[in-house]
């Protein structure tokens, strides 16, 4: 059984990823358990911070590293809030205030303009100097409500409907939102890859 540190804090996604990640035997250990604090995100993409996230984390514990970094991209903001939705109302902002932010910024702008995607991009890193880190990427199209339906998931979850199932990601199960969003859509090609044996020998 292979073990990899997980580079986020986020209790939402450390649920989604293991879950995931356990079909193919692989045991992932938050950061968290290592002491490790979140590293500053100073890229300009989805790839750049999770590049960062997944480096760091493994320089530290001297294990195989993954780390994603995802958001929301709204077309009617031109793709904001994109890199910053974890951070769109401030630093510290809770995902209640994200959320009212968005449906403030979008107040003004009809339903059929109020398209949208979830974007995450999934990186793997044999150890702190991997050269050639393994990538996926998966989205998620939908568009932003007028107000929020739903109390699972988390995020923007409540405000992003799904057009196939009729109903917003946060009244989705675990279980159906583990096989349908961008993380599990990423995930599910990471899955494919490392089962590579050049990446993680059984």
């Amino acid at each position: 059984m292979s073990t990899l540190v997980l580079a986020s804090s986020n209790k939402g996604k450390l649920k989604e990823i293991k879950n995931i990640l356990a079909d193919i035997n692989l045991t992932v250990i938050p950061q968290s358990e290592f002491n490790i604090v979140d590293v500053e995100e100073t890229g300009l993409s989805f790839v750049e911070n999770s590049i960062l996230k997944a480096r760091h984390a493994s320089q530290v514990t001297g294990l195989p590293a993954i780390a994603d970094d995802s958001g929301l991209e709204v077309d009617a903001l031109d793709g904001a809030p994109g890199i910053y939705s974890a951070r769109y109302a401030g630093e510290t902002a809770t995902d209640q205030q994200n959320v009212e932010k968005l449906l403030n910024e979008l107040k003004d702008i009809p339903d059929h303009l109020r398209t949208a995607r979830f974007q995450c991009l999934i990186v793997f890193m044999r150890h702190a100097k991997d050269p050639t880190p393994v990538i996926a990427q998966g989205y998620w199209e939908g568009k932003i409500l007028l107000t929020a339906r739903g109390t699972r998931g988390f995020g923007y979850d409540p405000v992003f409907w799904v057009a196939d199932h009729k109903c917003s990601a946060a009244e989705l199960t675990a279980e159906h939102k583990n096989r349908i969003s961008h993380r599990a859509k990423a995930l599910q090609k990471l899955c494919a890859t490392l089962k590579q044996p050049f990446l993680l020998p059984e």
